[in-house]
């Protein structure tokens, strides 16, 4: 875009690898890749992990709700609440919580996006794949970056970087980020945007050779949201329409994220050893209008705060032998405290509450009417959730003429528990249409509570096993790996469970005795785990230029897990685990580069299919499971037009179309957003450092939804981003 680290990388005193330990050279790996570089993030405006989603081949993270919302589904694999499908690496420091994996991309050197289970160096949720993420270095460049856009609807972003080599063993950068929005969907119930952010950013990095074998290199990483967000809109089943966005209670949702991660590398001839420690913090906050109507029926709080620690050690080969190996040690804690209270207001209590129990008192005297004194309150849920796991996990490929054989195991163990505190109190008192039973400034007291403490843990083996052949102009491979995602516990569910145990104990007090409905038994699921088989390749041809990947792939998958909502008008939503599900098909690239054009073309298909799963009153057995796309496709052109004038070098052209779909909503398949395709350009005026751009996303402002949803009995949707327009410049000095 214009002379800068994504153009040509100044190196200091020596060229240092941006890639995982763990991987092997980029062509070489047995495994789907996706790799963007500098260059191709800022011109594809790629300013957030979900704008990956499309442009990688079967991977889509779509964007809705908020950035606590980070669903991603891969190959017909992934849930929306919870345990995630991909692991994420930043600068090869794992994000632990899935709450931290949408933030905002500045001076990112590169990103990798391997798909398929990586479990066996990986581990624990990386059954669909793994998100390395890469940022500049001061090792890899010396200046200071400086870049600010404006966009419709009041958004704007600035960034600004300084890169710095201190001394002849130490190196220094600080980068500063800050992006704003006013939003893009309107609440009718006020007349204020319902999706407007604030976001900050805020990075350093040291890096010391303390001698020439072995570097030091620390990283903090400090993130900030302050976001409206949840533009849910209420859909008609009957006609389709989507109404307008229309709650009365607020919706917002704020995070801080502090990452701290110390690595140190060792090298000689003959081995590479690393150490990566690192220490996370995230609190954050979500607030719900939770029917997302213009009626008081109940909201949701829910505070987050979470510390983690993690370590690994990792050891490989670093000679030219046909044997290469690698092994290594992975462990982590991490300890949780959550409060969700769901407070029942008016609405909710007369149509959730009074009308049920109303209904039960028609056994002792059809006359008989509860009233509460209430007019809202709380059920308060509290919860600590303590988490540990460690792994031994190595790696061994031999090469064999132009064949490499490669195996893989890893031993995973984990244990997770929890311990709830859930409470609610009210008053009530009965009444006829003759008058009170008693005073009618006398209520009873009902006070429902559920403590408890449950664990369990979990062992996985986690194998590997491929065959390569190298030949002059590329390789084919095949493979089978499997993978694991870890099991947990439904907090959500626990509003349903005491409102269902309120019930039973109003009727009980009142002579009646009913069987609760819901049950502790649904607060635990079950780890997912699945096995994957492909075959690849990577072709390299027209003198290099042109760069071709094709992958067939097979997922057998036990106990998937799904995100579903209790039927009737219920508040919670959980984590299900499917019986048996299958998934199949293809992902294909092209990438072609000269000095003038460069050209990309992207397509995945996936067919992904329920084998067994029954919710107790329907089998959705031969049902395509929901929320993950059947096609990604992408294309993206570029066009280098030189100048060289005085007042203008260079122009560049870009334009890009990206399409999804068909996407099912529920599980048996009456619901689902048609295939859809977004049209972006870019045209970028570049002299010397410097660089105006003029950028559109969604220039034909097309009609999509991303999500959907229900509440209470009522169905949800989000709609897509309309129309964005732009100007940003950029700066190197």
């Amino acid at each position: 875009m214009f002379s800068s680290p994504s153009d040509s990388v100044r190196v200091l005193d020596e060229v240092q690898v941006v890639a995982s330990i763990k991987q092997q050279g980029l062509f070489e790996q047995v495994a789907s890749v996706s790799d963007f570089s500098m260059k191709e993030i800022e011109n594809q405006r790629i300013e957030s992990p979900k704008e990956l989603s499309l442009v990688t081949p079967n991977f889509y993270q779509p964007d809705y709700g908020s950035k606590m919302t980070s669903s991603l589904y891969v190959r017909g694999l992934g849930a929306r609440i919870d345990q995630p499908a991909m692991g994420l690496y930043v600068d090869n420091i794992p994000i632990l919580n899935k709450n931290g994996y949408d933030f905002d991309f500045y001076d990112i050197r590169r990103i990798e996006i391997l798909r398929g289970p990586q479990g066996t160096l990986y581990g624990r949720n990386a059954v669909g794949g793994v998100i390395n993420i890469f940022t500049l270095s001061p090792l890899n460049y010396e200046g200071t970056r400086f870049s600010a856009s404006y966009g419709n609807k009041n958004t704007f972003d600035v960034n600004l970087a300084s890169y710095k080599k201190i001394t002849e063993k130490v190196s220094m950068s600080i980068s500063l980020s800050h992006k704003q929005s006013d939003g893009f969907f309107v609440n009718d119930y006020n007349g204020e945007k319902t999706d407007k952010f604030l976001s900050d950013g805020a990075r350093m990095r040291y890096i010391h050779h303390i001698t020439d074998r072995l570097t030091a290199d620390y990283i903090l990483w400090f993130n900030t949201v302050k976001q409206d967000g949840f533009a849910y809109a209420q859909y008609d089943l009957q006609t389709n329409e989507i109404k307008p966005v229309n709650h009365n209670d607020i919706c917002t949702y704020d995070r801080t994220a502090i990452t701290n991660g110390l690595t140190f590398h060792y090298q000689n001839n003959k081995f590479i050893a690393e150490s990566t420690t690192s220490f996370q913090y995230l609190n954050d906050k979500m607030t719900l209008d939770q029917d997302f109507l213009p009626l008081s029926y109940f909201t949701l709080t829910q505070s987050q705060n979470e510390k983690a620690v993690t370590q690994e050690f990792i050891v490989k080969t670093n000679t030219k032998a046909a044997w290469q190996w690698i092994s290594g040690f992975f462990g982590f804690y991490k300890h949780t405290k959550m409060s969700a209270p769901v407070t029942f207001k008016q609405t909710g209590i007369d149509s959730l509450i009074l009308k049920n129990a109303n209904r039960g008192l028609e056994y002792i005297n059809p006359d008989l009417k509860m009233i509460l004194r209430e007019n809202e309150f709380p059920i308060n849920s509290d919860f600590t959730l303590p988490n540990f796991g460690f792994s031994l996990y190595h790696q061994s490929s031999y090469k064999l003429g132009a064949l490499t054989f490669t195996a893989g195991l890893r031993a995973d163990y984990e244990q997770a528990a929890i311990s709830y505190k859930n409470s609610a109190l009210i008053h009530y008192r009965l009444t006829t249409d003759l008058g009170d039973w008693a005073d009618q400034n006398f209520y009873k007291t009902i006070e429902t509570q559920i403590f408890g403490n449950k664990s369990q843990s979990f062992f996985n083996i986690l194998p590997k096993l491929s065959l390569m052949y190298h030949f002059s102009k590329g390789n084919i491979y095949v493979s089978a790996a499997r993978g694991y995602k870890t099991g947990g516990y439904n907090t959500q569910i626990f509003s349903d469970i005491l409102q269902s145990q309120m019930m039973t104990d109003l009727m009980r007090d009142l002579g009646v005795y009913p069987t609760s409905t819901s049950s502790i038994a649904d607060v635990p699921y079950k780890p997912e785990h699945s096995w994957n088989y492909e075959i690849g390749t990577t072709l390299h041809l027209a003198k290099n230029r042109l760069t071709a990947n094709g992958v067939l792939f097979f997922v057998d998958c036990t106990n998937q897990q799904l995100t579903v909502f209790p039927a009737g008008k219920n508040t919670g939503r959980k984590m299900s685990n499917a019986g048996h599900t299958r998934s199949c098909g293809a992902e294909i690239s092209l990438n072609y580069t000269d000095k003038k054009y460069r050209f990309s073309a992207n397509y995945g298909y996936t067919n992904a299919k329920f084998l067994q799963f029954s919710d107790g009153n329907n089998n959705f057995a031969g049902k395509t499971i929901p929320y993950a796309p059947q096609n990604t496709v992408s294309f993206v052109g570029e066009y280098n037009i030189l100048i060289k004038k005085p007042f203008l070098h260079r122009i560049l052209l870009q334009a890009n179309w990206q399409g999804a779909g068909k996407i099912f909503w529920n599980e048996n398949n009456t619901l689902s957003q048609p295939f859809y395709g977004l049209l972006g350009a870019q045209i970028s005026l570049v002299k010397g450092n410097a660089a105006i751009s003029f950028w559109g996303k969604n220039l034909t402002n097309k009609n999509y939804n991303t999500f959907y949803f229900k509440s209470i009995d009522n169905s949800f949707m989000q709609k897509g981003k309309p129309l964005q327009a732009g100007i940003s410049v950029k700066c190197d000095f």
